[in-house]
């Protein structure tokens, strides 16, 4: 009983720093831009918003901050957290340090479903984006698993090398239907857009979008913390995973679509980022090792903080101009993951 009060005290006293961290990395992101406001100012405007009060901001200066710069933040903060969930999940559940929802496809099958919504009016408007995206993620994964499973000629397992050449034929298969759609269905203007949104895009975002991603973010959350003890049985194999009585096909079903929810949600808001589900986790592991009880929310904390700075990056990098959020992530990511990659073989 006491071992148990100590544990949720010990979680208590990470979860209060942690909230602080993503509440001042969300607050940096409204200050920081070709517009820098002070944090009194940031607290002024949401006092105004969210309580009625009356401080003296402008209407030109609330709207930057509440419609603006406090929309593309909170995405950001969901967007990092749920690809680099969606990356432990992979990489535990394929048992593969190199998956991710960009190397297996995931991210590209969903921009297809996206871009086919969009630009081709698929579903004769019945059917949403983050739909569409949605359906694009899980027949990318399909097509992986088919990959994989033809490569494996009938053994009992797949190799590691299998999932990750299935994963990069699967991406440029999406990728070229994507290119494909978008030459023959989409005008000048339509394919400009959205080759800019494929790169990561996040200037068109709005309240709505945060109605969508953070539910959907948290709800990814909760259900890979209810599957921590299952996530640190797969990393041994699903053999091991069976001897201790977890159903392994509905567990990986579960998680895999979770995943491919929160990939497919994120895609279809703001296109698709590479690296963050790669290099997250091995940073998360770093820190915290890898049981999943700390490794699923660090790698949610360390995501979110991530990216929304990477955002501010892309704001103040080239004045006057913003870069899409997936060059910073690569700028950034490809390094770092070169020198997890040294320090692993140093090992």
């Amino acid at each position: 009983m006491n071992h148990g009060l100590s544990r949720s005290v010990r979680g208590l006293g990470y979860l209060l720093p942690s909230l602080l961290l993503i509440a001042t990395a969300i607050m940096a992101g409204v200050a920081i831009g070709e517009i820098r406001y002070s944090f009194t100012t940031v607290m002024q405007v949401a006092g105004n918003q969210l309580f009625n009060m009356d401080y003296p901001v402008s209407q030109l200066d609330t709207g930057i901050i509440w419609d603006y710069r406090l929309t593309r933040a909170l995405v950001a903060a969901c967007c990092g957290a749920g690809l680099a969930l969606s990356g432990v999940v992979l990489q535990s559940l394929l048992r593969n340090n190199l998956a991710d929802p960009y190397i297996l496809g995931i991210s590209a099958g969903a921009s297809t479903g996206a871009v086919l919504v969009a630009v081709m009016g698929l579903g004769a408007g019945m059917v949403s984006l983050s739909s569409g995206a949605f359906v694009g993620a899980l027949l990318a994964f399909a097509v992986v698993a088919l990959l994989a499973k033809g490569a494996a000629q009938g053994t009992a397992q797949y190799h590691n090398g299998h999932i990750v050449l299935a994963g990069i034929a699967s991406c440029q298969l999406f990728n070229a239907l994507t290119a494909l759609v978008i030459a023959k269905s989409a005008n000048s203007d339509q394919a400009r857009g959205i080759m800019f949104w494929l790169l990561g895009n996040l200037s068109g975002v709005r309240w709505d979008d945060v109605t969508l991603a953070l539910p959907m973010t948290l709800a990814g959350l909760i259900v890979c913390l209810l599957y921590t003890r299952p996530l640190d049985a797969f990393t041994f194999g699903q053999e091991s995973a069976a001897a201790l009585g977890i159903p392994v096909r509905q567990t990986q079903t579960l998680l895999i679509a979770a995943a491919a929810l929160m990939t497919a949600a994120m895609v279809a808001i703001v296109g698709a980022i590479g690296f963050v589900g790669l290099v997250i986790p091995h940073a998360a592991r770093f820190l915290v090792g890898s049981q999943h009880g700390r490794l699923v929310p660090m790698s949610a904390l360390i995501g979110a903080v991530f990216l929304v700075c990477a955002d501010i990056a892309s704001r103040i990098i080239i004045p006057g101009q913003v870069l899409p959020i997936g060059v910073i992530t690569a700028l950034i990511g490809a390094p770092v993951f070169a020198l997890l990659l040294i320090r692993g073989q140093s090992k």
